[in-house]
């Protein structure tokens, strides 16, 4: 059963019926005559805006496309197992590709029905971890065809670049918000868990990584101390040093009661 419907938004060229020869002699003409009229009366004409480079350079610069931190995969989806009336399960892997310790968080717009776990981060440089998505699937009314068909559920992941090693708290993103870069916005797709398919195989492999990966993190470390072995090797112990020293008081003559 196929649940993922993507649109495909294509651009259109605007016509260009008007004439652009005619205004742009007119005023190129005006400009002129302008011109020399101020400088007849001994007034210097105003220079044009971009004469200023720091002006031009921002611009510009605020036009180029943001630098991301991360790698994603999958890059821009969420694969869900369609199973309506139940909490379904999709996984992401994110990866610091970046030279410095990089913060991130998930955000959505159905905080109701879906939660992240972790739901935020910092990554040294070059580390990943694999993030598991829980969703609940409404149930399908009789003229729905497809989840979620009224609204769309959508995520976005956000980074921030962060100085060293830290604690991660999500107060970060509010307090640095002018330097928080949006990362991707990742669509959600359906697929039919009764069907093979490469993306949802995938997305399988990553839970079970993921899962092995928390039972490591919440397992207690091991005992670094020396073990004894056999109950009674501390009490033999005290009762041979004990032996030693009440041997060592009778060669010197003391009588111990």
């Amino acid at each position: 059963m196929a649940v993922a419907d993507e649109k495909v938004l294509t651009l259109c060229s605007i016509p260009f019926w008007q004439n652009s020869n005619a205004p742009s002699s007119s005023s190129s003409s005006s400009s002129v005559i302008h011109r020399v009229h101020l400088q007849s009366n001994g007034h210097k004409p105003a220079e044009h805006s971009s004469s200023h480079p720091g002006v031009v350079s921002s611009i510009a610069k605020s036009l180029l496309p943001t630098k991301r931190r991360l790698r994603l995969d999958p890059s821009n989806k969420l694969y869900f197992p369609f199973e309506p009336g139940k909490q379904v399960k999709s996984a992401i892997e994110i990866k610091n590709t970046s030279k410095n310790h990089v913060a991130f968080k998930f955000q959505t717009t159905a905080p109701k029905s879906c939660y992240m776990r972790p739901p935020g981060g910092i990554l040294a440089p070059d580390e990943s971890i694999i993030a598991t998505v829980f969703k609940f699937v409404e149930p399908l009314d009789n003229n729905d065809k497809h989840v979620d068909h009224k609204k769309r559920v959508k995520f976005k992941i956000v980074s921030l670049k962060v100085k060293g090693n830290m604690d991660y708290v999500p107060e970060l993103f509010d307090e640095q918000r002018d330097h928080v870069a949006v990362e991707q916005i990742l669509q959600v797709v359906f697929l039919d868990p009764d069907h093979s398919n490469p993306a949802l195989e995938k997305v399988f492999r990553q839970l079970a990584e993921a899962e092995a990966a928390t039972e490591m993190r919440q397992k207690p470390a091991e005992e670094t101390d020396p073990k004894i072995v056999g109950g009674g090797l501390v009490l033999d112990e005290w009762k041979e040093r004990r032996e030693r020293y009440l041997a060592k008081q009778q060669v010197g003559g003391v009588d111990l009661v």
